[in-house]
């Protein structure tokens, strides 16, 4: 006899697996194009433009509904989550140029960084290990390792992120769970 949970279990799977395809087929779309994609990353469906060999994405990075321009480079590390709506920029405009001429600047986003919804970075920032950005920030400068910034202008909040980060971002979503059961934490060194 089939239980009630055994149905549940495939009900999510079957409901899931649409969207981790999606998922899987943006990522190999990146890749073909010239991009750097580590293992067990997941990109939905981001809007990806420019020159795909300068990106880099390390392993089991989520990025969700985010537009990213890259005319520069863009390195992305390990266990980075980067929610829907974010937009990351490697070019702009030399607004003192009389010629309007096009500035392009690389974008590191360290391992463990979250970048939440609405976020925009801008050219030639770097985003420090475990650093969290908030919603809605633009982050026009450097963001040091663990810090919690906010805002617009970008204000470095007092008060730091914990430095033993356990997480892996793909584990959360979730047709992780429907297909290979909740998410249990990874351990990684604070360092």
């Amino acid at each position: 006899m089939i239980s009630v949970a055994f149905l549940k279990c495939w009900a999510k799977r079957a409901l899931t697996l649409p969207s981790f395809l999606q998922m899987v087929l943006a990522r190999r779309r990146l890749v073909r194009r010239g991009a750097s994609v580590g293992e067990n990353s997941l990109i939905a469906k981001a809007d990806v433009e420019g020159k795909l060999q300068m990106l880099s994405v390390g392993d089991s990075t989520f990025i969700g509904r985010a537009k990213m321009a890259v005319h520069a480079r863009l390195t992305i590390g390990a266990n980075v989550c980067i929610n829907d709506g974010v937009q990351i920029l490697t070019a702009s405009h030399d607004v003192s140029d009389p010629s309007w001429q096009e500035v392009m600047k690389p974008v590191v986003i360290e391992d463990y960084v979250w970048i939440a919804t609405g976020a925009i970075v801008l050219p030639g920032v770097t985003i420090g290990r475990g650093a969290v950005i908030g919603a809605g920030a633009v982050v026009s400068k450097d963001v040091p390792a663990y810090a919690v910034a906010i805002g617009n202008p970008l204000v470095i909040r007092e008060e730091q992120r914990n430095q033993s980060l356990v997480y892996t971002p793909v584990r959360f979503l979730a047709f992780h769970e429907a297909w290979l059961g909740k998410a249990t934490p990874t351990y990684a060194s604070g360092s």
